[in-house]
């Protein structure tokens, strides 16, 4: 219903929760866990709807970012909130230009010597998160060239949010344009190197598909079990509809799907896993061995994203369908797991 202040609120408490430390690792006051651990709580997030892709910004692309690719000083003043829900993260790439096609954003960046800032100009648009973030992650080009990541900050002069975007679905989530006329941004706040936004980009990428892909499984199956339930309680012709071959085949193709996603996203997480133990007992960086598995199984990530996102949609689908004339009144969940 985007009943006003609800998302913020709700975002707030997951914060107090821990939700938004699993990925974090303990040295920079996270809680370290494995992926398969934050698979699993992806999974369960994915069942709140349009809540889903607040948290899903928060723990991959808006977050890590800061956390992966950030100096100490960076880390020092952002994490904490970052981790706390105190401070909400947007992750700004996509352009009415350029989505899939990122190196072609026409944001651009000039830096000015005698202030020791970066003045950034162009628009995103599509950024999750945008109403209520407090930080930005901005891809744009220094002198029309040079792609490189920086940290926005809300309230910056010439730095405007647009209204909400209406959509088809996922209507509580917050989707709003940018805009920046020669905003300033201080140089301590490039993220990673000039010229080089391209590996945070791709990389953080990597772990957004890697997370929403348990999302869309914890969506399809509670969309499942609404379905499986009124089946097994509707009656027509003096028996249960789950006992009509149709009905059957619907719930079974349903299953077969999600078995299939559960099995794709819990193989991914487990190598991912694996591949970070190989690299702690050598030591090292902690956030650099998370960011080369994640580009090692990138491929896989890539995979489980369209086939859990296409699974979802089949199986919201079917659901709809076993509810017959009920699906389409919003009283019964299939409306809104349709949405």
């Amino acid at each position: 219903a985007q009943e006003p202040g609800l998302l913020p609120a709700l975002f707030r408490e997951a914060g107090e929760l821990g939700v938004f430390a699993v990925d974090v690792p303990e040295a920079l006051g996270g809680l370290g866990a494995s992926k398969t651990t934050a698979m699993l709580v992806a999974e369960k997030i994915g069942q709140g709807g349009s809540f889903a892709p607040a948290v899903l910004v928060q723990t991959g692309i808006g977050g890590l970012p800061i956390v992966y690719f950030g100096t100490d000083e960076q880390r020092a003043r952002w994490v904490d909130g970052i981790v706390s829900g105190a401070v909400a993260t947007a992750y700004a790439l996509t352009e009415a230009g350029s989505g899939s096609d990122a190196l072609g954003a026409r944001t651009t960046a000039r830096f000015d010597a005698e202030r020791g800032v970066y003045l950034l100009s162009g628009s995103k648009q599509f950024i999750t998160n945008a109403g209520f973030a407090d930080l930005f992650i901005v891809f744009a080009k220094v002198d029309g060239t040079q792609f490189t990541a920086f940290v926005v900050e809300r309230g910056a002069p010439g730095f405007t949010i647009g209204a909400e975007e209406h959509k088809l679905g996922l209507k509580g989530s917050s989707t709003c344009a940018l805009s920046f006329d020669e905003t300033p941004v201080p140089a301590a706040n490039v993220l990673g190197e000039i010229g080089k936004g391209h590996k945070i980009a791709f990389n953080v990428l990597n772990i957004g598909r890697l997370k929403l892909s348990p999302a869309v499984l914890g969506g399809a199956k509670i969309s499942l079990a609404t379905g499986t339930r009124y089946a097994l309680e509707r009656k027509q012709f003096g028996k249960a509809i789950a006992e009509f071959p149709l009905i059957r085949q619907k719930l079974a193709a349903a299953c077969s799907r999600i078995y299939c996603q559960e099995t794709m996203v819990y193989r991914t997480a487990h190598d991912v896993d694996r591949r970070l133990e190989s690299a702690r007992e050598g030591g090292g960086d902690v956030c650099a061995a998370i960011v080369a598995a994640l580009r090692e199984f990138s491929v896989e990530c890539s995979i489980n994203k369209v086939y859990g996102s296409e699974a979802i949609d089949l199986v919201s689908d079917e659901m709809l369908q076993v509810h017959g004339g009920y699906g389409y009144v919003s009283e019964y969940p299939a409306e809104r797991h349709y949405r």
